[in-house]
């Protein structure tokens, strides 16, 4: 696995990288997409820090797992590559947000959130890889601790961030942030088991979002 980080987040992280586990998961990665196919591409799996450099962060919104379909994935979470379709929670996704925003979102829509991510948007998936068509496959190798780590060191290290967690994985991911230094807004899952039973719809997030970073004086972002 090559680690391909900006510089921003490689000086938060040096000590990470140098740690048993990761090296362990290093040589477990490095392994599974020699002998398996696994998404998204190699050198996007680090993509959503090199989207948002540290410094420019001001959102946080975690993911599980990146997308197993075939070229879904793009290393950002719950964003899929130019012209894939899109994936029933990115369709819940802009649901909400075009009923929140109260605006009409024009389809068809890209579902690269890049756009989101070059406005101080980390989209962080809790696992950063995972084997072709098997969800989950890549969890437990390592990937949680590192995460776990940069969730803490963005707490650490910076005041006012809006963490948004989307389901009840993501909830447990919140447990390294500090919430009297930072925003934490919590909903169900867009996935439409959790959204057809009414823990997604409604939840508002973008516009609290921007209306926080309005009280702070900072750009909101253009969903």
């Amino acid at each position: 696995m090559h680690l391909n980080i900006s510089d921003s987040w490689k000086n938060i992280l040096q000590t990470e990288f140098e740690k048993p586990y990761f090296k362990s998961l290093t040589s477990f990665v490095k392994s599974e997409y020699q002998n398996s196919t696994c998404y998204p591409d190699e050198k996007d799996i680090f993509a959503a820090f090199n989207a948002c450099s540290f410094d420019a962060l001001k959102v946080v919104i975690i993911g599980q797992d990146p997308y197993h379909g075939t070229g879904q994935a793009n290393g950002l979470c719950f964003s899929v590559k130019e012209g894939i379709k899109h994936p029933p929670s990115l369709q819940n996704i802009f649901k909400e947000l075009e009923a929140d925003l109260q605006i009409p979102i024009p389809i068809p829509i890209s579902g690269d959130l890049s756009r989101w991510a070059a406005q101080g948007v980390l989209l962080l998936n809790a696992t950063l890889t995972v084997r072709t068509h098997e969800a989950g496959s890549h969890q437990k190798q390592g990937w949680e601790t590192f995460t776990d780590a940069v969730i803490s060191r963005i707490s650490e290290e910076k005041e006012n961030v809006v963490f948004l967690l989307w389901g009840g994985f993501a909830h447990k991911k919140g447990k390294n942030i500090d919430t009297k230094k930072h925003h934490v807004f919590t909903s169900g899952h867009p996935s439409p088991l959790s959204a057809n039973r009414g823990y997604w719809f409604g939840n508002k997030h973008f516009s609290k979002t921007n209306e926080i970073l309005k009280s702070l004086r900072k750009s909101i972002i253009e969903w």
